[in-house]
C-alpha cells in the first residue's frame, strides 16, 4: 500500500508549487477586499474571516517567483461563441485536485487526499469552505450527487461516469463525516485522480442546498409542479438537469466554487463575471484571491478576435488567435497597449488528418483502412514546405506523437512515416492495388471510381486551408486529388459521428506531454471524439449499444492495453503499455501529422501582471490559462 500525501512528502510538494497547508498559526489576517466592504458594511455579507475556510488554501506567491497583487480592475477577454463562457470553468480551474506548473497533481478545493494502491481515494474537505452564496461545501454535496444525481435514473439515464467504473463495477462510496468522502473500488482506478484534474472536470459534487429544491425527493411537490410549468419543460428531471450547469456556466443563480461567479442572465454580448467572495484561495499576505474584480468576456465573430485585440479591446486573449495573426499582433503592441507572447502548443499534432476508418462507402472505407494508403498519404506531405509558408520555420515537422516533454517521446516514432518521398508513397499505393489511373493521372478505386478525398474542415483556423492547399498539390504527384470542404464545426463533427465524412482535420491528442500517471485511454477507441474511429468510440461509450466493435487486430490490441493499463500494479508495468500504444500509432498512422509545437500568440496588456512570458498553451493538461491560475493575475495600477 501507499500513500501518496503522507504529511512530509504533502508538505514538500505544496511548498515546490508556491501552495502552503494553512496551519491555524500560519494564517496571515484576511483582509477585505474593496469590491465587497459595501455589502460587508451593510450586513448583506459576513467580513472575510468568516467568509473563508478554517484551511484556506494560502498561495506563497514569492516562492513562485511572483508578485504580490492589489485587488480590483475588470480584465476584458472574447470568445466566438455563446456558449464558450464556460471557458471561465476552464480558466478559472478551481478543481478538487489539479496540476501544478510541474504538472504534478496537489490539492487544490481539498484540503488533502489519500491514495492506497489506488483502490481508495480519501478526500478531505476545507472545514468551512462555503459556496459562493454563502451554503456550506461538505461532504453532504457529494453524497446528493452520488446517491440522487448520478444513480437517479431520470437524471442520469446512462447511470455514474464512465471514469468511476471499473472493471464493470461501480464505486462504493462513503461520507463518513461533512469533511471525508472516500470512493472504494475492488481494482485499481488509477485514472480518478487525473480526471478530476481535467479542464473539464467531472463535477463529483453539487451545491445540494440549491438543487434540492429542484429534485422531486426534496421538493414540495406543488412548489415544483409549479417551477416545471413556469419553466416550459416536461418534467422536474428536465428542470433539474436544465439548471444543474456547472461547467456551463449558464445559470447565474447556481452556485459555483470558481474564483469568479456568472453575473449575467441570459444570453448577452458581453458577460460580466465578478469575484466569489467565498473562494478559497488567498495569498501569504492575506489577500482574498482573485485579486481582479471582474471579467468581461465578449462574444464577437471568430474572425474579428484578431483585430480587436490589435486595437487593444482585449487584456488577456489567446483562445480565437493562430500563428498567422502574430505579426499584425506585434505591429499593433504600441498603440494597443499590450504585447504579444509567444507559447508553446501542448497538442500532439497542430495539424492532423483523420482518415475516417468508419466511413459508410464500403470502396472508401477498405481502402483508408489499408495502412499502405496511410502511409503513403503521410508520405506525399511536404512538411517543410508547410513549416516555411505557414510558421516561418518555428513549428516542427513531424507525425502525430507525444512531444519531447512526455518521457514517453521518441524520435523514431516522430519521424514515422513524415519524411516527404513522393517515389515511395507512388510504390505503396500501386502495392495496395491502386495502380490504375484515369487520363487526368489521377488513381482509380477498385469499384472505378476517381480516387477524389474529401477532407473536411471546421473552417476556423485559416493555416488549415492553407496547409491543405500544399498538401493539393503534393498529393496529386501520387494521383489522388484532394477536395476541401469547410463546414461549421458542429456540423463537421456530426458527420463524423455519422460516418458520413471521408476524412477530416482537426489537432492533434489534446495531451501532447502525458506523464506516467496519464491515462492512455484516448490512444485507444474509447472515444468517437477521435475522428478516425467515430463508430469505434461508440461502441465503447454505449455499451455495444450504438456504433461498431473494432475489427482491425491493432485497433483490438490498443483496447487491451488500455485495460492493461487500468490493471496495472507498478508505473513499470503503466509505461511499458504506453510505450507500446504509442509504437502502434506510430506505425498505423490512424491520424496523419503535419506539424507540431507551432506557437501560439498570448496577447497580454502591459498593466497586467503575473502573466508567464513563457509557458504552455494545452487544454489538456493545464486548462488553457487555468495552470498558470489567472486568479493570481493582476493590474499593476
Amino acid at each position: 500500500m501507499f500513500k501518496t500525501t503522507c504529511p512530509l512528502l504533502l508538505a514538500v510538494s505544496l511548498a515546490l508549487s508556491g501552495m502552503l497547508p494553512a496551519a491555524a498559526e500560519t494564517i496571515p489576517a484576511p483582509q477585505e477586499s474593496t469590491f465587497w466592504s459595501a455589502e460587508v458594511e451593510s450586513g448583506n455579507l459576513p467580513p472575510v474571516q468568516e467568509r473563508l475556510p478554517k484551511d484556506p488554501l494560502i498561495v506563497d506567491l514569492s516562492a513562485k517567483g511572483r508578485e504580490f497583487g492589489t485587488p480590483g480592475g475588470t480584465l476584458r477577454t472574447m470568445v466566438t461563441r455563446s456558449k464558450d463562457i464556460r471557458q471561465m470553468v476552464v480558466y478559472g480551474y478551481a478543481r478538487l485536485v489539479g496540476f501544478n506548473q510541474d504538472y504534478e497533481i496537489i490539492p487544490d478545493l481539498l484540503a488533502s487526499f489519500e491514495n492506497e494502491d489506488n483502490r481508495r481515494f480519501t478526500l478531505k474537505l476545507r472545514e468551512g469552505h462555503k459556496w459562493s452564496d454563502g451554503s456550506p461545501f461538505t461532504s453532504e454535496d457529494f453524497r446528493y450527487w452520488w446517491e440522487d444525481v448520478a444513480n437517479n435514473e431520470l437524471l442520469s439515464p446512462s447511470g455514474p461516469p464512465d471514469f468511476l467504473i471499473v472493471e464493470g463495477k461501480a464505486p462504493k462510496v462513503t461520507f463518513p463525516d461533512e469533511t471525508t468522502v472516500i470512493f472504494e473500488w475492488d481494482d485499481p482506478n488509477p485514472d480518478f485522480l487525473q480526471s478530476l484534474a481535467q479542464a473539464r472536470p467531472p463535477f463529483i459534487y453539487r451545491p445540494a442546498g440549491f438543487l434540492k429544491q429542484y429534485h422531486e425527493k426534496y421538493a414540495d411537490a406543488e412548489e415544483l409542479a409549479f417551477q416545471v410549468d413556469d419553466a416550459r419543460v416536461k418534467s422536474w428531471a428536465a428542470l433539474h438537469n436544465k439548471l444543474d450547469n456547472l461547467y456551463k456556466f449558464d445559470n447565474h443563480e447556481l452556485p459555483t466554487l470558481q474564483p469568479w461567479l456568472n453575473a449575467s442572465s441570459g444570453k448577452k454580448i458581453r458577460h460580466n463575471f465578478v469575484r466569489n467572495p467565498y473562494y478559497h484561495r488567498i495569498d501569504s499576505k492575506g489577500v482574498q484571491l482573485p485579486y481582479i474584480d471582474v471579467v468581461e468576456m465578449e462574444i464577437v465573430a471568430s474572425g474579428l478576435v484578431a483585430a480587436k485585440t490589435n486595437a487593444g479591446e482585449s487584456d488577456l486573449q489567446g483562445r480565437g488567435l493562430a500563428f498567422r495573426d502574430a505579426s499584425i499582433l506585434k505591429k499593433g503592441e504600441a498603440q494597443g497597449g499590450y504585447k504579444t507572447l509567444l507559447w508553446k502548443t501542448g497538442v500532439a499534432s497542430q495539424i492532423a488528418i483523420y482518415p475516417n476508418l468508419n466511413f459508410a462507402d464500403d470502396a472508401w472505407r477498405n481502402v483508408l483502412r489499408d495502412v499502405r494508403v496511410r502511409r503513403a498519404l503521410s508520405l506525399a506531405i511536404d512538411r517543410q514546405t508547410i513549416n516555411q509558408a505557414l510558421y516561418f520555420k518555428l513549428a516542427h515537422p513531424g507525425a502525430m506523437s507525444v512531444l519531447p516533454a512526455s518521457p514517453f517521446y521518441d524520435e523514431e516514432n516522430a519521424k514515422a512515416w513524415a519524411q516527404y518521398d513522393i517515389d515511395q508513397a507512388n510504390a505503396l499505393l500501386d502495392e495496395a492495388g491502386l495502380d490504375q489511373r484515369d487520363k487526368n493521372g489521377i488513381r482509380l478505386l477498385p469499384d472505378g471510381r476517381p480516387m477524389e478525398l474529401v477532407i473536411e474542415t471546421a473552417g476556423e483556423r485559416q493555416e488549415v486551408e492553407n496547409a491543405l492547399q500544399i498538401v493539393t498539390d503534393t498529393w496529386r504527384e501520387i494521383g489522388v486529388k484532394l477536395i476541401m470542404r469547410p463546414l461549421d464545426r458542429d456540423i463537421l463533427r456530426n458527420r463524423v459521428f455519422a460516418g458520413n465524412s471521408m476524412a477530416s482535420v482537426w489537432f492533434g491528442w489534446d495531451d501532447g506531454i502525458p506523464q506516467a500517471h496519464t491515462s492512455p485511454a484516448y490512444l485507444a477507441p474509447t472515444d468517437q471524439v477521435f475522428l478516425a474511429w467515430p463508430k469505434w468510440g461508440q461502441y465503447y461509450q454505449t455499451g455495444g449499444e450504438v456504433g461498431e466493435a473494432p475489427d482491425l487486430p491493432e485497433a483490438e490490441r490498443l483496447m487491451e492495453l488500455a485495460h492493461e493499463w487500468q490493471i496495472a500494479k507498478t508505473d513499470e508495468d503503466r509505461e511499458a503499455v504506453w510505450t507500446e500504444m504509442l509504437n502502434i500509432h506510430a506505425d498505423q498512422l490512424y491520424a496523419i501529422g503535419i506539424l507540431n509545437g507551432a506557437p501560439q500568440p498570448v496577447v497580454v496588456s502591459n498593466r497586467l501582471r503575473n502573466v508567464p512570458e513563457q509557458a504552455m498553451w494545452a487544454w489538456e493538461p493545464g486548462a488553457h490559462f487555468g495552470v498558470h491560475r489567472p486568479d493570481e493575475f493582476f493590474f499593476a495600477d
